[in-house]
């Protein structure tokens, strides 16, 4: 669709010879977490799914491979591939290297390089976690909302940015909040697409729009095309609320939201303060989009280094990442269902990690919770 992601059917999966995953581990947890989600992937390849993976490095391994948190080999490895699977990026040991050098430039280049736009993530409580949520769970039980970042846009890639020294030898620090037309409406069609399909499963049809438009001209320029947009899906809802009220209300009653649309800045934030109404940023998966669908999936959580190499991180967010990437990338929505079902089972089971254990509860590995959502999707 020419306005952005089409989330319709895109054809008959069995014609493609194989879905070509480039699979990128990054650093701290990254590789500890990928390695489940690999064993995802080489269960259903042994069940016949026409699979093909390989490996590159990213952030601070890419860093160290090739003096360049995004390697030239694995920003092509990215383009001619079908989807990506990412870990994570980051690590102490290069927060002193200067910053277009840092981990996190690898992550925001190969955002921008794949033209990933659309960010989807999507902050679901699975009952068996009700009670590993900040809130009370009559506040968030049932909780099932989508936030809709833009990605490429906003103040992190705005010109001019940079430190300068003052007249009287000071230094400021500047940066620049940017968002043209064209951006704001693709991602916008895509927030408006997004609650047309989930009217069909949860009847609410609802887009809230977050900025700060009684402050900054460019949330200003954003909410007039969002409501412009708006007129094309007269049977969605449009609301518009400014990000700090919309920070408190996701805490006070977060199943008010049905889709949150916002921009790069803004989602970045309320997206990981709803990761602890589903208990963990462990448990929130996303997807990154281009037009046609095709996307970088990655857990929301960070490289976490002072866990990394222990075996406790939680695996779910990137295993449930790879049911994303089955149901928008590949539109193998049958795939995408075993896969959080499987999900669901090892939950149910009582099997947890530290991180969304409950007091009392025993606790498991990352390589246990791996081979315990293999069993339950082979079962």
């Amino acid at each position: 669709m020419k306005h952005g992601v089409n989330l319709k059917h895109r054809g008959c999966l069995q014609k493609v010879e194989f879905m070509k995953i480039a699979i990128l581990p990054g650093d701290g947890i990254g590789p500890e977490i990928i390695a489940q989600a690999a064993k995802v992937l080489e269960a259903l390849r042994r069940e016949g799914l026409p699979l093909e993976l390989e490996y590159a490095p990213i952030g601070g391994a890419g860093y160290d491979a090739s003096n360049d948190p995004l390697p030239d080999a694995t920003l092509k490895l990215a383009q001619q591939s079908d989807a990506v699977l990412l870990g994570a990026v980051g690590g102490y040991q290069y927060n002193a290297l200067p910053r277009l050098l840092r981990p996190e430039q690898g992550l925001l280049r190969i955002r921008k390089g794949l033209n990933l736009f659309a960010n989807l993530r999507p902050a679901i409580l699975y009952p068996e976690l009700a009670n590993a949520s900040s809130l009370r769970s009559e506040v968030v039980s049932g909780l099932d909302i989508m936030i809709l970042r833009e990605l490429t846009g906003d103040i992190y890639f705005g010109q001019p940015r940079g430190v300068r020294t003052l007249d009287n030898g000071e230094r400021q620090g500047f940066d620049t909040m940017v968002y043209s037309e064209s951006e704001i409406s693709r991602v916008a069609h895509v927030g408006f697409q997004i609650a047309l399909k989930r009217a069909g499963k949860n009847g609410l049809g609802k887009v809230c729009s977050v900025d700060k438009a009684n402050v900054l001209d460019t949330s200003m320029l954003w909410r007039e095309i969002v409501t412009e947009v708006a007129k094309e899906y007269p049977t969605i809802e449009l609301s518009h609320m400014y990000v700090d009220n919309a920070a408190m209300q996701l805490v006070r009653a977060p199943k008010q939201f049905d889709v949150i649309l916002t921009g790069n800045i803004f989602g970045d934030i309320l997206s990981d303060e709803a990761s602890m109404l589903t208990g963990s940023i462990g448990m929130l998966p996303s997807a990154s989009l281009d037009a046609n669908n095709k996307g970088l999936y990655e857990p929301c959580h960070g490289s976490a280094p002072d866990i990394a190499g222990k075996n406790i991180a939680n695996p779910l967010a990137t295993i449930l990442s790879l049911a994303m990437m089955m149901r928008y990338t590949f539109s193998h929505e049958d795939i995408a269902q075993r896969i959080e079902s499987a999900v669901r089972k090892a939950l149910q089971q009582g099997l947890r990690t530290a991180d969304i254990a409950e007091a009392g509860m025993d606790k498991i590995g990352t390589d246990a919770m791996g081979d315990a959502v293999v069993a339950t999707l082979l079962n």
